[in-house]
């Protein structure tokens, strides 16, 4: 089913790996750990897993930059299969909350993000429709999304030549959840007499035209919606249901039953313990929803009583992803997962479940929501871990689930030659000058360093006393905007920057190959910025360069220094003797620079990259996207076509930056679980 498509082959390690995992999980190993340096190709490895494996596969990142970072990699490797991507569709998210100490009640505030929206449908329509599939998504993937059986079995299969009329048309695809409306877009009808135009979930900027004549459809057309442009002929179509919670009608009158038996059955538990106040609020908003699901098939917070929708017994989780690919395989689960960086998200997806229990609970006790609302939650871990098949962890710093379940296969030396870095302990005492006379030296050179500290406040301070020194200097951390980090790091790669200044944001998943100095401030401190394993990501930022150096600022070796030193020397080794051997002169590793950001960063005149777009809030831009849109149709109603086309160029461009910022993310882990 894959076609691996690269200009490279296995090579050093990657070979003995491959090998070794491809026959771990053919003789039933459930678990694997790849452990592999910086720098060796740890991606490019498992395409290879995966191509001679042969099975549809599920790969987990921790957050949005990393899922979207192997997106694009694994659509590289295999362009002529089914590379899907699969994140929280966000743009942002306040989830609904009550304080009692303040007695604020803070309803759900969320804007979707209609890319990744569109993305998740096409991730799971190929899941049904095709077997040479790869799913890229973040955590959320442990997070509910409806029922399997109602959102495959709910299709609807029209061919030229069938025959319906047009208001049974209409009808059923209302029931798959498409509005009729007086505009085409993505989850839309358009009526017109006997011709339909449909935009289907899994495709953004492309509407389906059926023309049916006395009650026989005589074509399908797929075009663009502003311009008309006409794209395809079809003979037949597909369509999906627009929502992944799906509810037949059979379902709906059976949980509207379920919810009405549990709002009476706790009423009276509220009651007994004396909340009044809770019973008559959960009872009028209870009461409320009922009448809208009776009226609109839906309703505000309608994700709250899943349970009764999907059938699912009290304490179970709602169905997740792992159910779509479970049912790929005929329930027999035989599909690969890949988790990357676990070192991160295995503890990610063992916090999730008691967060979400815990805001929940507060929301039962004051009576906003009935108890059925804890069961709409994500997987706990043990959960997960029952639902997942064939596993492969992937990680330079396996954490201790990894270490302690299965087989550990090494992937240390690097093709390339690189080798991992010098690394040289030095006192705190004069730290900051030594650090600027380290810097200057690779600066002199044409190369960049990077410099970690413990807090963004020493972060800020540290760069504007260099600054004023006249280096080219930033600091990088969770209190700047996304595309104010984004626009930094392009600057650093570029050389418009000689030095950035980070805390951890910079240890997993950012790529600058030009850093060819880590220079770590209090490296003998104690807690979780200065692990063995945190240090060795930090110094993996250093092996992507020919001449990286790390240089860690201590009065002392702290047990977390000894192991991280110990475990680079030994790499360091290994990587050594292989190129002695094989006779190979380490070469620094070529990556191209993003061109994703760029129109964002340099074009200042061209209005469809409006430079104020860098400094808006992020819900602004979600209110300018909603400006444009209505303009858009306002336009192509008037018959303006070629504006609307403008317009929505404008649109769109901004919508891509929405994506792209949702995938960037920030890497500390407690903004990692907001963003899931």
């Amino acid at each position: 089913m894959f076609k691996l498509v690269s200009n490279f082959q296995l090579a050093g390690s990657q070979i003995d790996a491959a090998a070794k995992l491809i026959d771990g999980v053919k003789k039933g190993e459930r678990n694997q750990t790849l452990l592999g340096v910086t720098g060796s190709g740890k991606t490019f490895t498992m395409a290879n897993v995966i191509k001679d494996l042969n099975m549809p596969t599920l790969v987990i990142a921790p957050n949005k930059i990393l899922s979207a970072q192997l997106y694009e990699e694994f659509k590289e490797f295999f362009p002529e299969n089914a590379v899907e991507y699969f994140v929280s569709y966000y743009d942002y998210y306040r989830p609904e909350a009550y304080i009692p100490q303040k007695g604020l009640y803070l309803e759900k505030e969320s804007s979707v993000n209609e890319i990744i929206d569109q993305m998740r449908h096409k991730a799971t329509r190929s899941l049904i429709e095709r077997d040479d599939v790869i799913i890229v998504a973040s955590v959320s993937c442990i997070f509910g999304i409806g029922s399997y059986e109602a959102y495959s079995e709910m299709t609807l299969r029209v061919a030229v030549g069938d025959k319906i009329s047009s208001a049974d048309f209409t009808r059923k695809l209302s029931e798959l959840t498409y509005e009729t409306s007086a505009d085409i877009g993505r989850g839309k009808i358009l009526v017109r007499g006997q011709t339909i135009w449909v935009g289907p979930a899994h495709i953004q900027d492309r509407v389906w035209r059926f023309t049916i004549d006395k009650g026989v459809v005589v074509a399908i057309t797929e075009m663009d919606p502003l311009t008309r442009e006409i794209f395809l002929e079809h003979q037949e179509v597909r369509i999906f249901p627009n929502s992944h919670h799906i509810t037949p009608e059979y379902s709906l009158s059976h949980a509207i039953k379920g919810i009405q038996e549990e709002l009476d059955e706790y009423i009276p538990q509220l009651l007994q313990k004396g909340k009044i106040a809770e019973a008559q609020r959960l009872e009028e908003r209870v009461k409320y929803d009922l009448a809208q699901l009776k009226a609109n098939y839906t309703c505000a917070g309608i994700e709250n009583y899943s349970r009764f929708f999907t059938g699912r017994k009290k304490g179970e989780h709602p169905p997740t992803l792992f159910e779509y690919l479970a049912n790929k395989c005929d329930g027999k689960r035989d599909f690969l997962l890949i988790v990357d960086e676990s070192h991160i998200t295995v503890p990610q997806i063992a916090g999730m479940a008691a967060g979400d229990a815990s805001r929940k609970n507060i929301l039962i006790e004051h009576g906003f929501r009935l108890p059925s609302a804890l069961d709409n939650r994500p997987m706990k871990f043990d959960e997960w871990d029952a639902a997942r098949s064939s596993t492969i962890f992937v990680s330079a710093t396996p954490g201790s689930f990894e270490l302690q379940h299965g087989n550990i296969v090494e992937q240390i030396i690097r093709p390339t030659g690189l080798v991992d870095p010098v690394c040289e302990v030095k006192p705190t005492h004069n730290q900051v000058e030594d650090a600027i006379k380290e810097a200057n030296a690779v600066i002199s050179r044409g190369d960049r360093a990077l410099m970690l500290t413990l807090t963004k406040k020493t972060a800020e301070h540290l760069s504007e006393y260099l600054d004023n020194k006249g280096m080219k200097v930033a600091y990088l951390h969770g209190d700047l905007t996304t595309l104010e980090r984004i626009e930094k790091l392009y600057q650093f790669r570029k050389g418009q920057l000689d030095i950035i200044i980070g805390v951890n944001l910079l240890r997993e998943g950012i790529d600058v190959p030009e850093c060819a100095l880590i220079c770590i401030f209090e490296a003998d401190h104690a807690g979780f910025l200065r692990t063995s394993s945190a240090l060795i990501q930090m110094i993996g930022r250093a092996a992507r360069h020919d001449k990286g150096r790390v240089v860690l600022y201590a009065d002392g070796i702290t047990d977390a220094m000894k192991d991280a030193l110990a475990e680079t020397d030994r790499r360091r080794i290994i990587q050594l003797e292989y190129n002695k051997e094989h006779k190979i002169t380490p070469q620094r590793i070529q990556k191209a620079i993003s061109q994703a950001f760029i129109p964002f960063i340099k074009d200042k005149k061209d209005p469809k990259f409006d430079r104020s777009w860098l400094t808006m809030k992020d819900r602004e831009r979600v209110k300018l996207i909603k400006k444009l849109e209505v303009e858009m149709k306002q336009c192509a109603a008037n018959m303006e076509f070629e504006k609307a086309a403008q317009l929505r160029d404008q649109r769109n461009k901004l919508m891509e930056l929405e994506m792209e910022l949702a995938s960037f993310g920030n890497l500390n882990i407690q903004d990692l679980n907001k963003l899931v």
